[in-house]
């Protein structure tokens, strides 16, 4: 395996979360006996893995039998309301559904023909041009097309369903109301009309805070898996992954733990310079690997920040505590301060009114250049 703190995990390289990865299958099994398949919110900070984890998961989707077809969308800021983004969810299940292995040829096409304009099964023309007073939402397009893909597509290919990972869903941001209930009322109804489509999205582990009780229909209509930076045992096992199973691995991995506290972007970041500079121990390499560390992600984060924000985090940074709170820092900085630094992901939420900076690597770079 070659790490690539950039990109997500190829799922044939996947490491670790294996409690998480096992209470999605164990949902997938029993979906093929209810016809129903639970819906997924996949939390946590900036680096910690949540996209892997959502790739990973929809390969176990198609190693299931019958497979699940997975349908992946990267929610991006420009999709700026809901009928949008029921437009983008319908144009990547077209794409899931014409490169699916389980359709045949004949339905493959079809599928890519669907996208565009018609697809025709059997003695039924259905076209892709719906007028305009019928479709007027995105609710109402959403249920029109992922009905015809079910009973067109998805049942013919004898499919169990269709999970639909939304990468990033706290950067859809619906003027309506909020967005995980609007997608939880849409699929709820999917699954009272017995088709087996369900939802597995990423966002920030605080991405419920806004709802007043966990008992809100919205929260509990999702499992949720809350992502935390990795055990020793699972970077023990990145670190073979990396490495290969030598014996000085177990040294290595301790040492890797040390420095990263198991956050798995850091993890990769440093595995990937210390297998490309060579042999030399990891505590010699070191100084170069930091160095490449402020220039490519510390730097730039603060690239984007004004100086009120920068000095902010430098005297965060210098302090003796791990977290604060806003309030002995309030004559210089207001607590918007705060809320803008954790938005970006530089600040986390330790608990209510308590923050920290998002790693100790860091804050010893704003340590080092104040």
């Amino acid at each position: 395996m070659l790490p690539e703190p950039s990109f997500p995990a190829n799922p044939a390289d996947f490491v670790g979360r294996a409690r998480e990865i096992e209470s999605f299958k164990a949902a997938l099994r029993q979906s093929l006996v209810t016809k129903r398949m639970p819906s997924f919110a996949v939390l946590g900070n900036w680096g910690i893995g949540k996209s892997s984890l959502l790739f990973k998961l929809a390969d176990c989707c198609r190693q299931i039998d019958p497979a699940i077809l997975p349908v992946h969308l990267s929610i991006s800021q420009d999709i700026a309301d809901y009928l949008r983004f029921a437009e983008s969810l319908c144009d990547k299940l077209a794409d899931a559904l014409a490169s699916s292995g389980s359709l045949t040829a004949r339905l493959r096409t079809e599928a890519r023909n669907w996208k565009f304009k018609q697809f025709k099964a059997g003695p039924i023309t259905a076209e892709r041009e719906i007028p305009g007073r019928f479709l007027t939402s995105g609710s109402a397009l959403l249920r029109h097309r992922l009905a015809e893909a079910w009973h067109h597509f998805v049942c013919p290919a004898q499919l169990a369903g269709a999970v639909f990972f939304l990468d990033d869903l706290q950067n859809l941001s619906l003027a309506s109301g909020d967005t995980a209930l609007i997608i939880r009322d849409q699929f709820q109804a999917f699954a009272s009309e017995a088709m087996n489509f369900s939802v597995c999205f990423s966002a920030k582990p605080d991405y419920f805070s806004g709802v007043h009780t966990f008992a809100e229909p919205a929260v509990r209509f999702y499992s949720k898996l809350v992502l935390a930076p990795f055990t020793f045992d699972e970077a023990f096992e990145y670190s073979k992954a990396a490495f290969g199973a030598e014996a000085n691995v177990q040294a290595l991995a301790l040492w890797l733990y040390e420095k990263t506290l198991g956050h798995p972007y850091f993890l990769a970041f440093i595995c990937r310079e210390l297998l490309a500079r060579g042999d030399d121990s990891p505590s010699k390499l070191w100084p170069e690997i930091s160095a490449q560390l402020e220039r490519e992600k510390f730097q730039s984060d603060l690239a984007q920040l004004s100086e009120k924000d920068i000095a902010l985090l430098r005297t965060l940074a210098v302090t003796e505590q791990d977290e604060f709170s806003p309030t002995p820092f309030a004559k210089q900085f207001q607590h918007e301060y705060f809320g803008r630094l954790t938005d970006r992901g530089l600040l986390i939420r330790a608990g209510r009114g308590r923050y920290k900076l998002y790693h100790q690597l860091f804050r010893e770079f704003l340590r080092q250049t104040q």
